[in-house]
């Protein structure tokens, strides 16, 4: 990553309401989040806030060589960082919200993992985009997110078939919602 620690916390901080966080996600976020991720060739997945893209890299160290990611980020400024610093022609950056979503992708989806940040966007929107998640995400497969709270944990269970959650004890406190489509 091109940006020290400090420089992408004040870029998050600066973009609080879009970013949902002060700084970058823990190494063990991005871990526990893609723990669902599809195996297996020709997987289609999908990344909300893709950010400066620590979760991007995870997810396509686990993807098979002829899978694709497309990464929904909606500051200009982490889309062309990632775009500069990532060679791997997986990877679609698209410079859009997640509830554009079935502009840029055709077909059904193998997983999702978002750091959407849920408290700072109106609920018809979150709500809208979580439907529409389940929609296009494929059975079997999971939508995961990552938010600082468990508030909208119930927005998720309401949805989806099978709901679980954990918390990982950092500061701050970090929830993973993996939430399956029968």
């Amino acid at each position: 990553m091109g940006k020290s620690k400090f420089q992408a916390a004040i870029e998050f901080t600066k973009n609080l309401f879009t970013t949902g966080a002060f700084t970058e996600t823990s190494r063990g976020v991005e871990v526990e989040i893609c723990a669902h991720l599809p195996t297996g060739p020709n997987k289609i997945v999908v990344e909300f806030g893709m950010g400066y893209g620590n979760i991007t890299r995870e997810i396509l160290s686990r993807l098979a060589p002829d899978s694709k990611l497309y990464a929904f980020e909606v500051n200009a400024e982490f889309c062309k960082t990632v775009k500069d610093e990532n060679l791997d022609e997986r990877l679609v950056v698209v410079n859009d919200s997640a509830e554009n979503m079935n502009k840029h992708i055709e077909g059904q989806v193998d997983g999702f993992i978002s750091s959407i940040p849920f408290t700072f966007i109106s609920k018809e929107v979150g709500d809208q985009i979580i439907r529409a998640s389940y929609e296009k995400l494929n059975p079997g497969c999971y939508f995961s997110q990552v938010l600082y709270s468990a508030f909208h944990f119930k927005r998720f269970e309401k949805v989806f078939d099978e709901s679980s959650k954990k918390v990982l004890k950092n500061i701050p406190l970090e929830f993973i919602y993996h939430c399956k489509k029968r």
